[in-house]
């Protein structure tokens, strides 16, 4: 294949080193997933489901200690330490090549070294990216089929080019002393060894759409994020765009596919994508969004005909499941997703289950499926131009503090906003649940290269977009006293959107506050919603206190990029500062509406 000579001559230096006994190339057929599939039944790899309930659906059960992202073995390999920034985990290039390129001498060894060339985002577009994967897992293999345009598409697009993203995976002995995911931006290069979970393993998700992507990104002019898109149509039929970034477990996926209590007011919401967003501006001067990603790899525990409707309707065909629990008829359950059954279960380890002796189905169990399958995918998802985005929503997990919805004063204002976002941690990352971090635009675990950096990578866009997303931020999860969600949540949600359109569109009622407007109590629209007394003004209630604390929490995270940080950010956090200290009691959104 003289037209791929760049490929093929990185192929034969990696096989020098790794000494794999086969070396296969990748097409994406049909027929080769049936042989990969029909392999790893045999060995053990994968487990076969009920075909007549699942059909094309398979389980799979890592290994015990490789279940999650492993962010503290995650490293940007840039060549100064300051590039990276004190949120990355750093390792010196040549430091890093001597010691996990001596983890990769012979590792592939008695195993076959797939090639995977993917496309991340639609056939066509100009804002698509090419990339290689080389792998010692058929599980990778078939996972990549899903989530990327895997196979004969890809090298057509990249032709004689070498510029595409290599990525080196190999399993290793899954040991967790011998786990390393390694990032070499300047190189587009990305070594991963040790693990062969999801994020950490699958080259084309967070590794190459985001962590190398950011970094290109800011070379070249535009944002890759943490971010699903969303089409929201008004009884008009009018579809408005919005890109909304939640850290990972924090209701993206329930978002992206949301069902609408409004639909039958006109109002339905179209899904682009549920996790990344690559963002150019076009020529119409509007940020426009592609999802590079072609399948979703999404939390299966809480999932459920009432929190996800249309995922449940996709993952029913298709899907490779892992780490949920099997039924005794052979169907895939996890803990949220129906009633528990009495007896038979097995859990996801592959042993009997007894009630109360821990999860069913581990609690970062997950599900890779074809997107073109959700019945709420949008007809525009892969319009290679990308859709257009009017508005960008940060949220996070809060149990205090941040109000339902509220809309910031500006651009620069609204990257600040984002800039502060904090969520509490759940199962999406190893470590302590529950613990409240800083976690800006929700990029924390994926920004390729300085966070400081980043955020002035944002501010520059701003005035080069012709006509700019308005910014907000949301929190579903805000708890009163007992620790009971205010809100309902989920499908519910849609009443947020419909305010946020109307914002976009110029109307919608708010009332400024410190923070920014938030809607009037009148504003959204609950008809048919129930809530508790007084539980929309605690929604919408902006405490100085509560606020004055969270600035300061902000200001320490801020000092950790002082010597980088821009100039915009220390003046919106000190205009902060002083909206505040004028607050001397609580606001509410009872107040007269002020519109900008």
């Amino acid at each position: 294949m003289p037209q791929y000579r760049a490929l093929e001559q990185w192929v034969d230096q990696v096989a020098r080193v790794t000494r794999p006994d086969r070396i296969h190339w990748c097409d994406g057929s049909e027929e080769e997933h049936q042989v990969l599939i029909e392999g790893m039944l045999r060995d053990g790899t994968l487990t076969g489901l009920n075909h007549q309930r699942y059909p094309g659906c398979y389980l799979h059960r890592s290994h015990p200690s490789d279940v999650a992202r492993t962010e503290h073995l995650t490293f940007i390999c840039a060549s100064r330490r300051e590039d990276a920034g004190p949120t990355n985990n750093w390792m010196e290039p040549k430091e890093a090549r001597e010691q996990v390129g001596k983890l990769f001498e012979g590792s592939m060894r008695g195993r076959t070294m797939f090639i995977v060339p993917y496309l991340m985002g639609p056939p066509g577009s100009p804002y698509s990216k090419v990339g290689v994967e080389l792998t010692d897992s058929p599980y990778v293999v078939v996972n990549m089929r899903i989530m990327t345009r895997m196979g004969k598409i890809a090298l057509e697009r990249l032709g004689d080019s070498d510029g595409f993203v290599r990525g080196l995976h190999s399993l290793g002995d899954l040991s967790p002393d011998r786990r390393f995911i390694l990032h070499f931006p300047e190189e587009r290069l990305i070594w991963s060894i040790g693990s062969g979970y999801g994020g950490n393993a699958l080259l084309g998700k967070k590794c190459h759409s985001l962590r190398i992507a950011s970094w290109i990104g800011r070379e070249e002019g535009w944002l890759a994020e943490h971010t699903l898109i969303i089409g929201l149509e008004d009884p008009s039929g009018q579809v408005t765009y919005m890109a909304a970034a939640f850290p990972s477990a924090c209701g993206k996926t329930n978002l992206a596919m949301l069902v609408a209590p409004l639909q039958l007011s006109g109002y339905k919401v179209w899904t682009v994508g549920d996790d990344i967003a690559w963002m150019h501006i076009g020529p119409d001067g509007r940020l426009r969004a592609i999802n590079p990603e072609a399948g979703f790899f999404g939390v299966a525990p809480g999932t459920s005909v009432k929190t996800n409707p249309n995922i449940m309707a996709a993952v029913g065909r298709n899907t490779i499941f892992t780490n949920v629990a099997v039924t005794p008829e052979g169907e895939p359950w996890w803990e949220g997703k129906d009633a528990t059954p009495l007896d038979g279960l097995i859990d996801w380890r592959g042993n009997p289950w007894t009630p109360g002796e821990g999860a069913a189905a581990h609690p970062n169990s997950r599900f890779t499926l074809p997107a073109r399958q959700c019945p709420s995918i949008s007809p525009h998802w892969e319009d290679p131009e990308g859709v257009p985005i009017s508005a960008i929503i940060f949220g996070g997990r809060r149990a205090r503090v941040a109000p339902l919805v509220y809309q910031s004063y500006s651009w620069q204002h609204g990257v600040f906003v984002g800039a502060g976002m904090a969520s509490e941690t759940t199962a999406a990352q190893s470590g302590a649940v529950g613990v409240t971090r800083r976690d800006p635009m929700a990029m924390i675990p994926f920004c390729g290269y300085h966070m400081a950096d980043y955020f002035a990578h944002w501010l520059d866009m701003g005035p080069r977009i012709a006509h700019p997303p308005a910014i907000f931020h949301v929190n579903w999860f805000r708890t009163d006293q007992n620790d009971r969600f205010l809100w309902p949540g989920f499908g519910e949600n849609i009443r947020v959107l419909k305010w946020i359109l109307g914002r976009v569109q110029g109307q919608g009622k708010a009332v400024e506050t410190p923070i920014g407007f938030v809607p009037t109590s009148d504003a959204l629209d609950l008809e048919g919603l129930r809530l508790p007394a007084g539980a929309m003004d605690e929604l919408l209630r902006i405490d100085g206190d509560a606020w004055a604390a969270e600035q300061e929490e902000q200001g320490l995270f801020f000092d950790r990029l002082a010597s980088r940080l821009p100039v915009q950010i220390r003046q919106e956090h000190e205009m902060l500062r002083q909206r505040l200290s004028r607050l001397s009691v609580p606001v509410n959104a009872a107040e007269p509406p002020r519109t900008p």
